[in-house]
């Protein structure tokens, strides 16, 4: 509450009031510009465009151009869902492709002078400043820091140079096999690496060097296995029962509730702990990225003769998923993402609160993703591969010796990967560590100066951009 500015004085307590406001506003119009962005922007393909695509991303193009409700039955449609674009990037032969769509991903949020998120950032950077001011601090980072377990901006930029250093070496080495590749291959390509072309060559690394290619392995992860497990391993580790309610009418057709249901140890009975809300699928209108949120959030603290029902918690976990026209395949990443998420629906099911403010996810930062970086490690375990890992055609169950070809390339290319978003988090607390943002200030000017100086590796890209990083700005929480 302090932090909160219980303290305050009632002048200063009216202009926090005010500063709050006003960023609530901000961070509205910055994700909704991002929102509209991905809903408007689409690349209309045909089948051969796709050429070196697997079935299953060129399956999800073509049920994305029936939404879209294209007239052309042969049309194909690559939006800016993560889903869709990482895919496309790391199996299109053609760079021209790549490149355009790679472009416009990486601009979300700046794709239109009416919708460009810039200088709406460099208000809330200003406007956050002032309230770090009024708590008695020289910057936004500082305040934030204060209530983590590093404490200081220093000790986290510590922490992230450790990390930097060691990445930059390793996304050194990976960008060297990828050169040896194209050398061997006898292709040139103008300009060496660029960041539209890394994960097509990483893919082509992985099958030569590792003899391991991601798309063998889909076909054992489709959604409906995936789920299964998670609701396994969610009855293993809680003892939660999860039942399809298919009468209860939602807000999409695609969307899925169950009760959530534990046993109370007595006569085999049980009783309801939640509702819980899957909406898996990427489609216009809805945010992008995987987030779980609540509708109502577990209490006790209710009025006399409320009913009891107002008790319990109503989860919802969202994915992006690219929808398939058979069956919706995952990559072994998407599979993750789902466990992980879950991990956070856990936290908010199994709240047991007196209070609203203090149950569910509303607690520190540092703990807040413990359950949810525990839940996704239970994809990988062999207990689960072997009981839901199973061919979504056949059943047959995902062989030893490609689990075994996965383990071993699993590493590979996680100097990339690292840079990515580790570049994010050092540019967060440097932005936000800045303790004045002058009538000139440039944030984009700032981004390149600052990747530079820190020894940005060629050929990667920051995995969000200021324009688009919807953590940073779309909310302070994780600021």
């Amino acid at each position: 509450f302090v932090r909160m500015g219980a303290k305050f004085d009632e002048k200063t307590k009216a202009e926090y009031s005010d500063i709050q406001a006003t960023l609530a506003g901000l961070q509205t119009k910055f994700m909704q510009n991002v929102l509209k962005d991905e809903e408007t922007w689409e690349l209309v393909l045909t089948e051969k465009d796709m050429e070196g695509c697997p079935p299953d991303v060129i399956a999800s193009a073509k049920q994305a151009a029936r939404d879209r409700k294209k007239e052309d039955p042969n049309a194909h449609v690559i939006t800016l869902s993560r889903s869709a674009v990482e895919p496309f990037l790391s199996y299109c032969k053609r760079r021209d492709l790549r490149k355009k769509v790679f472009d416009a991903f990486s601009s979300r949020g700046e794709l239109s002078e009416e919708r460009n998120n810039l200088p709406i950032a460099v208000e809330m950077l200003r406007l956050r400043k002032k309230q770090a001011a009024l708590h008695g601090k020289e910057s936004f980072s500082e305040y934030q820091f204060e209530d983590t377990m590093a404490q200081t901006p220093e000790a986290g930029m510590k922490l992230l140079n450790n990390v930097w250093t060691k990445a930059k070496d390793a996304a050194d080495r990976e960008r060297a096999l990828l050169e040896a590749y194209i050398a061997e291959s006898g292709e040139t390509l103008d300009g060496g690496i660029k960041p539209h072309d890394w994960r097509y060559y990483a893919e082509k690394v992985r099958v030569a060097k590792f003899n391991f290619d991601e798309n063998e392995m889909k076909p054992y992860f489709s959604l409906d296995a995936v789920t299964k497990a998670v609701f396994d391993v969610s009855n293993q580790l809680y003892g939660l029962k999860y039942i399809k309610r298919d009468d209860v009418p939602m807000y999409h057709p695609d969307v899925n509730l169950y009760e959530v249901r534990k046993s109370t140890g007595e006569n085999g009975e049980d009783r309801l702990i939640a509702l819980f809300i899957h909406d898996n699928f990427a489609r216009s209108y809805k945010s992008s990225g995987a987030w779980m949120s609540e509708y109502r959030t577990q209490t006790k603290n209710l009025a006399p003769g409320t009913p009891k029902i107002e008790q319990i918690p109503i989860v919802s976990n969202n994915n992006n998923f690219a929808k398939g026209s058979e069956s919706t395949l995952l990559s072994f990443d998407d599979g993750v993402t789902l466990f992980h998420e879950m991990g956070h629906g856990h936290h908010g099911m199994l709240s047991d609160c007196t209070y609203e403010y203090l149950a569910s996810t509303n607690v520190l930062k540092d703990f807040v993703e413990l359950p949810s970086q525990l839940m996704e490690h239970w994809l990988g375990e062999p207990q689960v591969l072997k009981k839901h890992a199973r061919h979504y055609k056949s059943g047959d169950v995902i062989p030893d010796e490609m689990v075994s070809r996965f383990k071993a390339a699993e590493l590979f290319n996680e100097g990339f990967a690292t840079i990515e978003y580790t570049c994010c988090a050092m540019l967060d607390i440097a932005l936000h560590s800045l303790t004045e943002y002058g009538d000139d200030f440039d944030l984009a000017d700032f981004e390149q100066k600052y990747l530079q100086e820190i020894g940005m590796p060629k050929g990667i890209i920051m995995r969000h951009r200021p324009p688009h990083f919807l953590h940073l700005f779309a909310s302070s929480s994780y600021a």
